[in-house]
């Protein structure tokens, strides 16, 4: 026979699932999202969220009995959990990882939280929102592109603002600073890295290589 009633503990576990849902959704589609506008990372996040949040809640249930277990357990688990942000093939921004290791940390803290007051765990999730939400708005960051740039005699210092223009016109983006990295004198071709203003929607914080031929 199959057991339908859930225990009490199973239904505050529901009551925090609420919470870590809400507050993850406020991050990531008021925050992340609305600046970003990168629909594969909001995918990611939400889910990630969602599936650790269960994962730890369980490996507690199941642990429970397991005297003097508990704590290694947990241990193991949690090592297990933030090394999963290695599973990707693809580079992921700094930022990216940022959240990623936000969201899955406030998941953590949310299924644990079965001896904190409903208050206490409010207000936990209310801080790291809060410090997100601070960061966003006075932390602007600069999206930037790295070149492989062809006109070699620009490079020098005094010729910048020739060098500036002349990335601006073949990107059609306002360069706020340019920085010169490697060269090669064999192929006239230097890499510098350019920071851009661009709105809101087209921040991605990844750094393109874009190749630019001189015509």
């Amino acid at each position: 026979m199959f057991d339908f009633t859930f225990s009490l503990e199973y239904a505050h576990m529901l009551v925090r699932f609420l919470i870590a849902v809400f507050f993850n959704w406020l991050i990531i589609d008021r925050l992340y999202y609305k600046k970003s506008r990168r629909m594969e990372f909001y995918f990611t996040f939400m889910l990630i969220s969602i599936a650790i949040f269960f994962l730890v809640f369980f490996m507690i249930f199941v642990l429970e009995d397991m005297k003097g277990k508990t704590g290694i357990g947990i241990g193991i688990g949690l090592f297990g959990i933030f090394s999963i942000m290695r599973y990707r093939t693809d580079t992921m921004p700094v930022r990216e990882m940022t959240y990623l290791f936000l969201l899955i940390s406030l998941s953590v803290v949310n299924a644990l939280a079965s001896t904190m007051s409903m208050a206490e765990l409010l207000g936990t999730n209310v801080i790291v929102l809060l410090a997100v939400w601070v960061c966003e708005r006075h932390l602007k960051f600069l999206p930037s592109k790295i070149i492989q740039y062809d006109r070699i005699e620009l490079i020098k210092p005094e010729r910048e603002q020739e060098l500036v223009e002349d990335l601006e016109k073949r990107l059609g983006v306002k360069i706020k600073k340019v920085e010169v990295g490697g060269m090669d004198l064999l192929r006239d071709m230097a890499v510098v890295k350019v920071y851009y203003d661009a709105p809101d929607a087209e921040h991605n914080s990844v750094d393109n290589l874009v190749k630019l031929k001189f015509n």
